[in-house]
């Protein structure tokens, strides 16, 4: 794939009538200005500073060739489009109100450390997710999300709209991940004070084209596009970069404790460029690729179920990687209360590592690491001496976090990886 022809970003376009096209938003030749001055990259004297790219709402287009051009890339998303939209009013009767997109994502560098508080440097691939929503009033009946998929593979869903609603994380459905933005979007606006109104019925119909449990994060594409597309349909929108902490958030909904990087780049990708993405607050730095540069993406075909299996997998890294930098944090001064109450990624020692090393003559903080851990597992009674707490409450007593101690017998806080 090209590296600077598609169309990275996450966008919101609005479709009303059979081919008319209308605005949400903004006007078409209001919001190609202010995509023009979002991406800017230079300063005018005595003009104002122009607000980085993340600092502005997700951008809203009224037609495609706005957003593919006017190319092949124009004809096959005019296809996946009028196949959702069919597949819409098959499934509905109605149009969708409005459209809204997310893509997957490769990383370039830095693997399993976004939980940790470190920086990462993802792109944007063309694989997305697209949406096709439309609220209605459902009278005297009680509100109901209607979740269907082009593919028929997956099944039609169906749930309360209650932004209330626990998901049942034990009977895993496809249509969980949208609810985890339906609640996410909810739970925002709660937090802001913003009034979005009642719940109302809401039909969707969803296109995905990334491979699921293919690690290019077809889960934050699905997340974040049914958010955008929940913002757009009920009159809101947030700047990116308090969407791409939303979405994080929203994600934990279906059980996994994502680090962010995933809906980050999602959220604030643009074409030509990579993202250094940091965290804590979440913040993105473009970076260009090299002009004509192709990236070529190898599909194993094996699938990983992240969801699933997070208790065994990813969330239980998750967990040991929390255990390792508190215990760190303790064997380096920190009082054990202190250590459970502040420290939260290994980023938070850091510091206190380096300070170590340097006491050792070394300017790597991995010396405090080889010095004080132990590449043996440890068990939880281990752990637990160190800290003066019993696990679960190390933890905060997080559900997702005490299914990883229900079925872990041990602890790898020091791995070496060869």
């Amino acid at each position: 794939m090209d590296a600077r022809d598609t169309p990275f970003r996450p966008f919101i376009l609005s479709f009303f009538g059979s081919l008319s096209l209308s605005f949400t938003l903004f006007s078409f030749s209001v919001s190609k200005h202010f995509l023009r001055s979002s991406f800017a990259g230079h300063a005018v004297a005595g003009a104002p500073r122009m607000a980085k790219h993340e600092d502005h709402p997700v951008p809203v287009y009224s037609d495609l060739e706005a957003v593919y051009g006017d190319g092949s890339q124009l004809e096959e998303a005019q296809l996946r489009f009028d196949t959702l939209k069919a597949k819409f009013v098959e499934a509905f009767g109605h149009q969708p109100d409005v459209y809204a997109r997310s893509p997957g994502r490769v990383n370039l560098i830095g693997e399993h450390i976004d939980y940790e508080g470190y920086s990462v440097l993802p792109m944007a691939i063309r694989q997305d997710t697209i949406i096709g929503i439309r609220k209605y009033d459902s009278g005297e009946a009680k509100p109901l999300l209607r979740i269907g998929n082009v593919n028929d593979k997956y099944m039609m869903c169906s749930y309360p709209a209650d932004p209330e609603q626990e998901l049942d994380l034990n009977n895993h459905k496809w249509g969980h991940y949208f609810i985890c933005g339906y609640k996410g979007f909810y739970e925002y606006a709660a937090s802001k004070g913003l009034d979005v109104g009642v719940p109302v019925s809401l039909d969707v119909i969803i296109d995905g084209t990334v491979p699921t449990g293919s690690g290019l994060s077809s889960s934050a594409a699905f997340v974040c596009s049914s958010t955008i597309a929940i913002m757009a349909v009920l009159g809101a929108n947030f700047p990116k970069k308090e969407l791409a902490q939303l979405t994080c958030e929203c994600e934990r909904h279906i059980g996994t404790q994502s680090g962010g990087m995933d809906q980050a780049i999602s959220v604030m990708a643009k074409p030509g460029f990579a993202e250094l993405i940091d965290f804590n607050p979440i913040r993105a730095t473009d970076v260009q690729l090299p002009a004509g540069g192709t990236f070529i993406i190898a599909h194993s075909l094996a699938e990983s179920q992240k969801a699933v299996t997070a208790a065994t997998n990813y969330n239980n890294r998750v967990v040991e990687c929390r255990l390792a930098a508190i215990v760190l944090g303790i064997k380096l001064g920190m009082k054990p209360q202190e250590a459970i109450s502040k420290v939260k990624t290994l980023s938070d020692v850091e510091g206190l590592c380096l300070s170590f090393a340097s006491e050792h003559g070394s300017s790597d903080p991995v010396v405090a690491v080889k010095e004080l851990l132990k590449e043996e597992p440890y068990t939880a009674d281990e752990i637990e001496q160190i800290t003066e707490e019993d696990l679960p409450s190390v933890l905060g007593h997080s559900p997702t976090s005490l299914d990883v101690l229900k079925v872990a017998k041990h602890f790898k806080l020091y791995q070496v990886l060869l």
